[in-house]
């Protein structure tokens, strides 16, 4: 959604907002439980994607992008002429950034009606909509060295802003337009429908139509934009999926490609309270809203570019390695949390409530007798407001007893967000993260799976497109060493089929080499080879791929679990 607002009323609301009752004003003294043993699903940075969160090929930049590890966007189509929340001039259409988006680990949806240059929408008719239709896809097809869009939005808040009078009911119009994309492209999903609110009746009957028509979405995309929706988000999803089940539909992923309400959007402890919910209750990925200006990753940067006490919660949720472990929230308070086994840390982002409260972390027994413990905190401030760093609150050595360890957060804010970090006394088992597992990481075209003799529980099998860049297969890892140097990369994988199987490896955008992986034991029999990269201090991407753009293609067929640095 964006604006549609008179200067008056925007200020109205602005004023408004930091009057309503929306965050609690004194806590009881709550305790956040943590679970470190109750996985959730591997981490994969769930609601770390923005609405026109990417404004160029260098706004923000790609090293400012990688430690915040973004999965996906929501981008203009090409040619775009739009015009949001008073921009002069269209922006960051989806292949104009989608170079930056890709060294940046993440992916991104097209918004196709943002062709138009008003918001709401001005309907020009069958003919003219068809035809920008056709375009947009041209393009996209004729970028055959992008490969990172991974659906088209057929159209935003439908619930609004579709003419009926002029254009005849939306679930026509949807069925209409998919049939249409797919005569020209039959394999870059579509996904929808994109309502500002979420509806039963009004979700059952578009899927009913996509269902009785065959245009079925491949991901079910809604907005969430209501303040505090975040304690409505489960039921919008269990009541999602019981029509999905109702009408025989086989599940599709959730995406929130909308989140966060105008009023909120600038309070850190309020993305938590998002990111913890999109995280439990089952979201494929989710986006910022955008209600103000493109680029600034909807309010982690301040114009100027510099971080906000919003970008270093979303930094920690970015550093989560490992799976994400399960949290109990009481009254306002809650948190998402991971636990990564190959270093022994816990990493959890809590707020949404002020006074002394605390963090009860279970499951402990093999850290030892003691950990160290780190709070860190930020203030509430908004997207103006420059934080060079966040306030290291405390570090200490605590006992653990039976497994356990209660951590008090003493002094926090409703507005302002905090990280408890746990590792064994005397720190994390390496001093920089070594291991990445390929669930982790983003996977393209493939499928994360469970297995018991994976690493971590978890690895990505199904990497078998090779056929062009819409159905290309790939896992694209990033790691972040301490120095530029040589490091041998050992490949934990698993090939099944008998004989010596292929993948192309690049980082860092520089030339393919091949790596081999000869026959395993079988499917998810894992053993491991190793290679030398080259890499430079700092986040560095590391492509490992059956199909991609400007390499030959893999041959056979091999499943990754980890990779490891060294």
């Amino acid at each position: 959604m964006r604006r549609v607002l008179s200067r008056a009323c925007a200020l109205a609301l602005v004023v408004g907002a930091s009057l309503a009752p929306a965050l609690p004003a004194e806590a009881a003294g709550n305790t956040l439980t943590v679970d470190v043993g109750n996985v959730v699903r591997p981490v994969t940075h769930v609601g770390s994607g923005g609405l026109y969160g990417v404004g160029s090929d260098t706004k923000p930049t790609t090293d400012q992008l990688l430690p915040l590890s973004p999965i996906s966007f929501t981008q203009p189509p090409p040619g775009t002429t739009h015009l949001g929340n008073g921009a002069t001039e269209p922006c960051c259409d989806a292949l104009d950034v989608a170079g930056n988006i890709t060294r940046a680990g993440a992916q991104q949806f097209i918004r196709m009606p943002d062709i138009y240059p008003t918001f709401p929408y001005e309907w020009q008719g069958w003919t003219d909509w068809e035809n920008k239709v056709r375009t947009m896809v041209q393009d996209r097809l004729d970028a055959t060295w992008a490969t990172n869009i991974q659906g088209w939005e057929i159209w935003n808040e439908p619930d609004w802003t579709w003419d009926t009078a002029a254009a005849g009911s939306f679930n026509d119009g949807w069925t209409r337009t998919h049939r249409l994309i797919r005569t020209m492209d039959t394999v870059t999903p579509i996904v929808g429908p994109g309502y500002a609110t979420y509806n039963h009746d009004r979700m059952l009957a578009f899927l009913t139509n996509a269902k009785n028509t065959n245009t079925v979405p491949d991901a079910i995309v809604w907005h969430e934009l209501d303040d505090m929706n975040w304690n409505s988000f489960d039921e919008h999803v269990a009541d999602y999926r019981a029509i999905e089940n109702q009408l025989g539909i086989s599940p599709r992923p959730i995406a929130i490609n909308e989140y966060n309400s105008y009023n909120q959007m600038d309070i850190p402890s309020v993305a938590v309270h998002w990111i913890s919910v999109l995280e439990r209750y089952g979201a494929r990925e989710a986006h910022r809203a955008y209600w103000f200006e493109a680029g600034t990753f909807d309010g982690l940067f301040t114009l100027d570019g510099r971080p906000t006490a919003s970008y270093w919660a979303y930094r920690w949720y970015g550093a989560m390695a490992g799976n994400v472990v399960r949290t109990t929230p009481q009254s306002w308070l809650d948190g998402v949390a991971s636990y990564d086994s190959t270093r022994k840390i816990v990493n959890v982002v809590l707020g949404g409530d002020s006074g002394n409260n605390a963090v009860r972390i279970n499951g402990l027994s093999s850290f030892g007798s003691s950990v160290d413990v780190t709070v860190s905190s930020v203030p509430g401030s908004g997207r103006h407001t420059y934080v060079p760093a966040p306030t290291v609150m405390s570090t200490s050595t605590m006992s653990v007893s039976g497994g356990s360890v209660t951590v008090p957060v003493d002094g926090m804010t409703a507005e302002g967000a905090y990280q408890v970090v746990v590792t064994p006394a005397g720190g994390p088992t390496s001093s920089w993260q070594q291991t990445y597992e390929a669930e982790n990481a983003t996977v393209v075209n493939a499928q994360t799976r469970s297995s018991s003799g994976a690493s971590n529980g978890y690895y990505v099998g199904g990497i078998d497109g090779s056929a062009d860049m819409r159905s290309d297969s790939f896992v694209d890892f990033t790691v972040n060493v301490p120095t530029a140097r040589s490091y041998t990369m050992t490949i934990r994988y698993a090939n099944g089929t008998g004989a010596t199987s292929t993948h192309g490896l690049a980082y860092n955008g520089g030339a393919w080499s091949t790596v081999s992986y000869p026959p395993t034991a079988g499917w998810a029999q894992f053993s491991t080879v190793s290679v030398t990269v080259d890499l430079h201090a700092g986040y560095n991407m590391i492509r490992l791929a059956k199909g991609s753009p400007y390499f030959s293609g893999g041959t056979g067929y091999a499943e990754l679990d980890s990779i490891r640095l060294s």
